[in-house]
């Protein structure tokens, strides 16, 4: 269940209040006349099953009350109410697999920010996986995948793809490229300075590497495991279920492809270099191409379940 908190001007209230009733799925209705102060207006509170919640949010916006009051939305993690239960029964579908196509937009625009933070947390995962790769250790691949933030604006550019926003597709996509441009060069300087340190060597980009090979040669199984972890990492975000997105992260080669790529280049390993290039490009894009289809196949299921409703 989903708990909205609205203001809404005076004049409005009735008409929300309609769109509400009106709305299956919705229960515990309560209207609060003058209690608003800034913005002034009254407060109307509900509960509406998830599955519902899209279609409310809609009309709720339809209404204008985002640009004259004001939309809340929280997620209720504990509801004991018969009515609560018939809400939830009444409602097209499940609430597992319910889009709330505002709360993504919104949560993948933050995360496609390139902030210092983002650019930042992009850059040391970048450099555990250069320690990585170096010392042809897997754990340390893992861990670097697992602290990588790529995700968010991936995400962020399928959601801005589905909802036709190609200012927010740009948006992200210059908060990926300029942040995995930024981390790879931060590495490489990281990489210059171990090696005049004589942590790093030649000899250790030069090895076999068995455990890590795979970065720099990718093949077919590369775009298939991007593409599995894009639609796994989709429906993590529109599900809630984000205890999914770890394995997400440490199942895609993006982070260590990119650091691969920055030590070989420091080293002057063309091979490596674009190899570990065609791995990350591969990986990113067989993740974007599976987030919009999956996207794409949400928005029409829920399409035809309301039809039926």
């Amino acid at each position: 269940m989903l708990h909205l908190r609205l203001i809404a001007p005076s004049d409005r209230t009735d008409d929300v209040v309609r769109l509400i009733e009106k709305t299956v799925g919705t229960t515990h209705l309560v209207v609060l006349p003058g209690a608003a102060r800034d913005p002034a207006g009254d407060v109307v509170m509900c509960d509406v099953a998830r599955e519902a919640g899209d279609e409310l949010i809609a009309g709720l916006r339809h209404l204008g009350l985002d640009e004259t009051g004001s939309i809340s939305v929280e997620d209720i993690d504990l509801s004991l109410s018969r009515r609560a239960d018939k809400a939830e029964a009444e409602a097209p579908g499940e609430g597992a697999d319910a889009v709330l196509w505002e709360q993504l937009a919104d949560a993948t625009d933050e995360e496609s920010t390139l902030s210092v933070t983002y650019v930042a947390f992009l850059a040391v995962a970048t450099m555990l996986a250069a320690c990585g790769v170096m010392l042809d250790n897997a754990i340390l691949i893992v861990g670097a995948m697992a602290v990588g933030p790529e995700f968010g604006p991936l995400a962020g550019i399928s959601t801005a793809l589905v909802r036709r926003a190609p200012q927010r597709v740009w948006r992200s996509l210059w908060a990926l490229l300029a942040g995995f441009a930024a981390a790879m060069v931060l590495t490489a300087g990281f990489s210059w300075l171990l090696d005049a340190l004589g942590l790093f060597e030649r000899s250790m980009v030069e090895a076999a590497r068995p455990n890590t090979a795979f970065i720099w040669k990718p093949d077919a199984m590369s775009f298939v495991v991007a593409f599995l972890a894009g639609i796994a990492g989709t429906l993590s975000l529109t599900s809630a279920k984000s205890g999914a997105l770890i394995g997400v992260a440490i199942s895609v080669t993006t982070v260590p492809a990119a650091a691969n790529a920055a030590v070989a280049l420091s080293y002057g390993d063309y091979s490596q270099t674009w190899g570990s290039t065609w791995q990350l490009l591969a990986n990113l894009g067989g993740i974007v191409l599976a987030g919009t289809l999956t996207l794409l196949t949400q928005k029409l299921f829920w399409q035809r379940q309301r039809q039926r409703a």
